[in-house]
């Protein structure tokens, strides 16, 4: 299903090249899924910006985003990039001129992690120097957990994947209320993405069981929500859905499209830095 938004983001994907080695232990590395090939994706979604993040097996190398970046057009794409505290003050600004916005901390399985969770608060500090935000995968409980932590954190948050809620709780979840209480001071979003990782019924029946979840989420912050495809969705091997499909359950889960034009365009022009385009109409 295209987009039908000029300047339509998709807020998170990701590019496997065998020009960059893998650097995680991972249990098996994907075959490529190359920025031409995203290219591909990216025509028949319709969507024009992209936002580049740093898949795990890279660890802390982020050439693959930089490179992505300049291949799809820095005017109309940003990046997440992984970083440790050692990171130097000018490779972040070299960074930032790569095109790069935030930086993110995959946790829901820490053992496997290229950072931890003591990075966090250090690493927010820094790059809320530059305008960049702090982009969590964490588990609903991983939330509440580090609750105190959140609320110290001087840069805007990011949290993905519907922020990991179980369905079986959805809002009633109290990760729920404090990613909900976050939004409410004014600096923090939430990923309209990954309907396949808690899914129970699955790719036949489009992943309808998170949309409680999603819909929840819809009702509480339209203006912080972003979406992004997950391409290549390496976690649904050998059976992938078509990020066809993953647009289309956007447009299930919110209906309204003034609403859809703010998650496609205006709130992602905001987050990452793209510039707010004038009000535009659908086509």
């Amino acid at each position: 299903m295209p987009a039908v938004f000029p300047f339509a983001c998709d807020a998170h994907m990701h590019v496997y090249d065998a020009r960059f080695a893998h650097q995680g232990a991972v249990d098996l590395v994907p075959p490529d899924a190359t920025v031409a090939d995203y290219q591909q994706v990216q025509d028949r979604m319709g969507t024009s910006r992209t936002v580049v993040v740093t898949p795990r097996i890279y660890l802390t190398d982020n050439r693959i985003t930089l490179d992505a970046i300049e291949r799809l057009g820095k005017e109309r794409t940003r990046g997440v990039a992984v970083l440790r505290p050692e990171v130097s003050d000018a490779e972040l600004q070299r960074l930032h001129e790569g095109g790069v916005r935030g930086i993110r901390f995959t946790l829901y399985t820490a053992e496997r992690a290229a950072t931890s969770f003591d990075m966090v608060e250090t690493l927010s500090g820094r790059v809320h120097e530059l305008g960049w935000h702090v982009q969590l995968h964490w588990t609903a409980d991983q939330i509440v957990e580090h609750e105190p932590m959140l609320r110290r954190l001087p840069s805007r948050l990011v949290f993905d994947h519907l922020a990991r809620l179980p369905l079986s709780r959805g809002e009633s979840h109290p990760a729920f209320h404090i990613v909900r209480s976050l939004i409410d001071q004014g600096r923090t979003w939430v990923k309209l993405s990954g309907a396949y990782l808690d899914s129970q019924t699955g790719r036949d029946n489009a992943y309808a069981d998170t949309d409680a979840v999603a819909r929840a989420w819809v009702r509480a912050a339209p203006q912080r929500l972003v979406w992004g495809s997950d391409w290549p969705h390496i976690t649904e091997r050998p059976n992938p859905p078509p990020t066809e499909m993953m647009a289309a359950v956007l447009r299930r889960w919110v209906g309204d499209e003034a609403v859809l034009q703010g998650i496609l365009v205006d709130n992602p022009a905001e987050l990452y830095d793209f510039g707010r385009p004038e009000q535009v109409s659908i086509r």
